[in-house]
This record gives structure tokens, sequence and C-alpha cells, in this order.
């Protein structure tokens, strides 16, 4: 059960994109003062929560809902994650809002940057693939670590900044891609083999 919680831990991270998460943070915040960012960062905490575990405890029921194979979603999940990976490494994931200082904690920081349309796939996917009852507990807890692994790197944002750089931020941005480029491939071909056979 520990090599479960790290593996889906780790998985669940990287899928979370933490640096390219921080970059935009970093960007959308920079004229709040340090009380308004641990705000905000906390917002993104609880709204990032509150997605990750409707969509991964829930997901095959929407599978029933609409009549979708898991395979079927696998593919067109790792598809979709897979163009994600590549904005990453070309850098060409955009980070823009039009709203207020108060509405960015939801949208767009919690949803589409940190849980995007390949971080929704990735989720049901994984999360449709469990199978008893103490595997949802453990993979739920894994969930639960990366999702405050994100959000405590959010309330020290400022001195990761500082420690790394803008380019230290980008390099680890697009090193996050190239992994989860590899996590998409994987699903994508499971879903492909088991399609097919």
């Amino acid at each position: 059960m520990l090599t479960m919680f790290v593996n889906v831990y780790l998985k669940l991270f990287i899928i979370l994109t933490p640096f390219f998460v921080i970059s935009a943070f970093l960007s959308l915040t920079k004229d709040f003062t340090a009380a308004e960012r641990q705000r905000t960062a906390t917002k993104v905490t609880v709204a990032v929560v509150l997605t990750c575990f409707t969509l991964y405890l829930f997901g095959h029921y929407i599978f029933t809902l609409f009549g979708i194979t898991l395979d079927a979603f696998r593919i067109g999940a790792g598809a979709v994650l897979f163009l994600s990976a590549i904005a990453l490494i070309h850098g060409k994931a955009a980070v823009s809002s039009s709203e207020g200082r108060e509405e960015v904690a939801v949208v767009p920081l919690a949803i589409p940057i940190t849980v995007g349309p390949g971080t929704i796939g990735a989720l049901l996917v994984m999360g449709a693939g469990l199978k008893s009852f103490a595997e949802q507990i453990v993979a739920s807890l894994a969930l639960l670590a990366a999702v405050l692994t994100v959000g405590g790197m959010l309330f020290m944002a400022g001195r990761l900044e500082k420690l790394l750089g803008q380019q230290g931020l980008t390099i680890l941005t697009k090193l996050t891609g190239l992994f989860i480029s590899a996590i998409a491939a994987q699903i994508f071909f499971t879903g492909v083999k088991n399609f097919l056979s």
C-alpha cells in the first residue's frame, strides 16, 4: 500500500503541473499584498481539493451515465494530456485573466490552470481504475497529499521565485511537461491495448 501511495502521489503531483501553477500564480498576483496572496493560495487549494476529489471518486458514475467505456476515455484523456504536456514543453500554455483581484483564485488559477482538461481526464481515468475500498482510501490520501503539496508551494511562491528565479521555474515547467507526456503516453497506449484485445 505504501508503494501505491507513493506512485499515485508522484503521478498526481506531476499532473497538477506545480511549477507552471507557481509561475501563473506569481504572474496573476504580482500586484497583491502578502496577505492577499496567502488568501488567494488558500482559495486555490480548497477549490482544487473539491474539484479533484469530485472527479477522482465519482468518475465511474460519469462513465456509466454517458455510456463511455474506461478504455475509450483513456485514449481521449491520454491524447488531451499529451497536448497539455506539449504546450508546457514549448511554453505556449497561456496565462491571462481579465477578472478582478478577488476572482483569480477559482478561475483561472484553480480551473483551468491547475485542473485543466488533461488533468481532468487523467483524474477520471485513474479514479475509475480503483478496484477495492482500500485502494480508494490510499489513492484519496495520495491525492490530498499531492494537492496540499501544491498548495504549500503556492504559499511559498515568493520564496521559490527568489530561490529558483523565473528561468529556473521555466526549466522545471518544461521538465514537468516531459514527465506528463510519458504519463499521457502510458494512459493512451493502455487504452489502445485494452480496446483492441
